[in-house]
């Protein structure tokens, strides 16, 4: 067998309570390591069985199952967040608390200004560090998490991509400020569904790149990860599960949580720092909403009801793709 292609045999259950394959990882000598998926693009995380990962929607329950099971594992946390890495950004991110960062140690968090960009590419690079760290100290990997986008650039990595066209991007730029961000979306609906179903209608920035990387390429964005039989991630994929009505009731309570606990003022803090909020950050459900209500467009009442609905999207398009994994281990929360 071809050794990027090594298969684990350890079950996933169990992990909790103990039984077989529950003793934790191997140690880093003795880790076989699995693949480095892209070859020519952004290199993810080597993955090996020292691995672990644990994704679910939204409000699920990850990070309350995530501690023990780190513990049980003898691993770290690697968050597959986007929005976890952003300082300042706490209560409408649903972070893990101070004591749970305590009780395990968390990797990718808190890592930039709210003011800053991030994108994938800088979060594999992230992720790949903390992963040599952990190693380094004998310590297993869980990745725990619920970005899509993220996931599915730790399983792939990263192809290629062309180069930024600055005159097309200027173009593009000067339309979504004339016309709004909405009518490029809807072309980049027609042109790469997958890409324009993940991003939001007013995210200008990543619906410009998403049109630039077709016009110059000829290929969609969404074909930019090159699919790959990887049984390892896979097999120790565990997925929380909750009924619909379940986890929709869940979502619409965190999210009057997090109106109640200071989302606001949160907001009026990070965009009196520095730079502000920028337009990566401030997509996040939550903080669109909170910003329009500082700015007097919506009341309290709508802003929590549209990052309810928001947040049931965003859940709703996980599930979406978190199904297309036949083998991994769905569990109830």
């Amino acid at each position: 067998m071809d050794a990027d292609r090594t298969q684990s045999t350890t079950a996933p259950g169990n992990l909790l309570t103990g039984g077989a394959g529950s003793s934790g990882p191997p140690s880093a000598e003795t880790t076989t390591l699995a693949w480095n998926p892209a070859e020519n693009g952004q290199p993810a995380p080597r993955l090996g069985e020292d691995c672990w990962f644990l994704s679910g929607p939204t409000a699920s329950g990850k990070s309350a199952l995530a501690i023990p099971l780190a513990r049980r594992l003898n691993a770290e946390i690697v968050s597959v967040d986007s929005m976890a890495v952003y300082r300042g950004l706490d209560v409408g991110t649903a972070k893990p608390t101070a004591a749970q960062r305590d009780a395990v140690p968390h990797h990718v968090v808190d890592v930039i200004p709210a003011a800053e960009p991030y994108s994938v590419a800088q979060w594999l690079e992230d992720a790949s560090r903390a992963v040599a760290d952990c190693r380094s100290r004998g310590r297993g990997i869980l990745f725990v998490g619920g970005t899509p986008l993220y996931l599915r650039a730790l399983r792939d990595g990263l192809a290629p991509l062309p180069p930024a066209n600055p005159d097309l991007r200027h173009r593009l730029g000067e339309e979504a400020a004339a016309c709004g961000p909405e009518v490029l979306h809807e072309r980049l609906m027609g042109i790469d569904p997958a890409s324009a179903a993940r991003i939001h209608p007013r995210d200008a920035k990543r619906i410009i790149r998403a049109l630039e990387v077709a016009e110059t390429s000829g290929r969609p964005l969404s074909q930019a990860f090159a699919p790959a039989a990887h049984p390892l991630f896979e097999s120790r994929l565990m997925i929380v599960d909750l009924p619909r009505a379940v986890l929709y009731d869940r979502i619409d309570r965190r999210v009057e949580r997090m109106f109640a606990a200071g989302l606001i003022e949160e907001t009026r803090a990070a965009l009196a720092a520095p730079g502000g909020i920028g337009p990566t950050a401030r997509q996040a459900a939550g903080y669109a909403e909170a910003i329009d209500l500082i700015e007097s467009r919506v009341d309290l009442a709508d802003a929590i009801r549209r990052t309810q609905q928001r947040t049931r999207q965003l859940a709703k398009r996980q599930l979406t793709w978190l199904r297309s994994f036949s083998s991994a281990t769905w569990i109830a929360s």
